[in-house]
């Protein structure tokens, strides 16, 4: 199932290029075709604890999952890729 737009998702993968975790939390600013007929793309907004913009990544539909109610934020230092 596909979130709506504007809800908070998590990622199902390590995004290690932006320095992202998996579990990490986002929110979904627009779907996107793929350019060659893949997978559909969602482009997400990720924030700091602040809730300051830290980055827009665009990633396969399959790497995001909804936010359950069952489920707890957390934080962490944003690991800088190498």
């Amino acid at each position: 199932m596909k979130p709506p737009l504007y809800e908070r998702v998590a990622l199902t993968r390590d995004l290690e290029a932006h320095g992202l975790r998996k579990r990490d939390v986002g929110v979904v600013v627009d779907y996107v075709p793929h350019p060659q007929g893949g997978e559909e793309g969602a482009l997400l907004e990720v924030f700091n604890a602040l809730g300051e913009s830290i980055a827009v990544v665009a990633v396969p539909v399959s790497a995001i999952e909804p936010m359950r109610a069952d489920e707890v934020l957390a934080v962490r230092s944003l690991a800088k890729a190498g």
